[in-house]
């Protein structure tokens, strides 16, 4: 009896456990989403000129400087920016900023033709600064493969507000998500009517 309460137990925790975040260090949080899927996002085809859409939100815990870009890994430029507040391989910098200071940059991108037939993966990288002192943070946000067909739907640009979404409030570090907190009083219930 107390091996199938223990197995329910672990089985609980597990299924309630999600990883909200992309990254994060003792500096600051980013957090990446392609099309709405978190990062990194795999098994992805784009054609040619076909738009994804890249949403980065970078938190800081300190005082300091963070710096953000967008860049590819590859030596062939495979990506180029509809929209959005930088090109890829420029940086952002944003000076000065507060502990709990939180920022949402939105890019519209498209594979420009230069690679196609295989991946090309497009990466974040934020460089948080306190001092003299530094804290990185780079992933992947996504690894198309690009296959060699032009893309015939239609691209809608979103409009761009003159600045990207600013916010001094700090980001709770987790949520609780509302169906696995019921999955979870659910077993524990179970559990406790197979006791009696």
């Amino acid at each position: 009896m107390n091996l199938k309460i223990l197995i329910y137990i672990f089985l609980t925790l597990l299924v309630s456990t999600q990883t909200a975040y992309a990254a994060e260090n003792e500096y600051g949080i980013v957090k990446a989403w392609f099309n709405g899927k978190n990062a990194t996002v795999e098994d992805l085809n784009m054609k040619i000129g076909e738009p994804g859409e890249i949403k980065v939100e970078v938190s800081s815990k300190i005082d300091g400087d963070a710096i953000i870009q967008l860049y590819e890994p590859g030596v062939t430029k495979a990506f180029k920016v509809i929209n959005g507040p930088s090109e890829i391989e420029k940086r952002i910098d944003n000076l000065n900023i507060q502990s709990g200071w939180t920022k949402t940059y939105t890019w519209t991108v498209a594979p420009n033709g230069a690679w196609k037939n295989g991946n090309a993966p497009i990466n974040v990288f934020v460089q948080f600064y306190k001092g003299m002192k530094d804290n990185k943070i780079d992933f992947t946000i996504a690894n198309p493969y690009i296959l060699d067909e032009q893309y015939t739907g239609v691209i809608s640009t979103p409009k761009q507000t003159s600045s990207p979404t600013e916010t001094t409030t700090p980001t709770p570090t987790k949520a609780a998500p509302f169906p696995p907190v019921l999955f979870s009083v659910g077993v524990l219930l179970l559990a406790w009517r197979w006791r009696l």
